[in-house]
């Protein structure tokens, strides 16, 4: 039997990355990612927003593969339940995985069904690297503007009153380096975080459903 909220993982995808971009157009409208890019003299802003847009464009495509399996799953589930011949598959991972569990002449098929879990799950490694990534590379743009920050003070000299505004002109523009560096990788890091706990949680069901099936449909041949 279907289940609507694992077919329409696509559509869930989009809702969830409509909302986000909603929030960057809000911080777009209110000056705060403007602000943060211009203050950010390392350009590190740049880099970890890029990474996280790329990164996202690789979740969706990832959703909608992900989705697409449910649906051919789904597709053979209704078939098994009205007690029709299963229909051939052509796309995905399971026309392969059925062909091999018709071949099996006994044992369990979980070491079967958990190859392809473990397949789909390595595609989301590279999510979760990027995501560290990101919040990687927030630190480094701490680290860096406290260099910048620091760098004033050491070439300060004697003390000079009427260099002070100076000084704390030059500190604070260090401090908005590391303050928004590390802003938009603790942000980019946790949504990207959220973002593939959806599809591993997707992943965990599908992989569920395929135990079940392959258990109550196909265990006089996969057995």
């Amino acid at each position: 039997m279907s289940r609507p909220q694992d077919s329409n993982l696509t559509l869930r995808a989009l809702i969830i990355l409509g909302v986000i971009a909603f929030a960057f157009y809000l911080g777009t409208e209110l000056g705060l990612i403007g602000a943060g890019l211009t203050a950010d003299k390392s350009y590190l802003s740049y880099l970890i927003l890029g990474l996280y847009f790329g990164a996202t464009l690789h979740w969706l495509w990832l959703a909608h593969a992900l989705s697409g399996e449910r649906q051919r799953l789904a597709t053979l589930e209704a078939a098994a339940n009205a007690q029709e011949e299963l229909p051939t598959l052509s796309e995905g991972s399971l026309p392969a995985l059925l062909a091999n569990l018709r071949k099996k002449a006994g044992g369990d098929a979980s070491a079967l069904i958990g190859a392809v879990g473990d397949d789909l799950a390595n595609r989301h490694a590279l999510g979760h690297f990027l995501s560290d990534v990101l919040l990687k590379l927030g630190l480094v743009g701490t680290v860096v503007g406290f260099i910048l920050m620091l760098i004033p003070v050491g070439e300060f000299g004697a003390f000079d009153p009427e260099r002070v505004p100076q000084l704390l002109a030059s500190m604070s523009a260090g401090m908005s380096v590391a303050l928004y560096t590390t802003l938009a990788g603790l942000v980019t890091s946790t949504l990207l975080k959220a973002q593939y706990y959806l599809l591993d949680a997707s992943l965990a069901r599908f992989v569920n459903r395929l135990v079940v099936f392959a258990d109550v449909h196909l265990g006089s041949d996969a057995s």
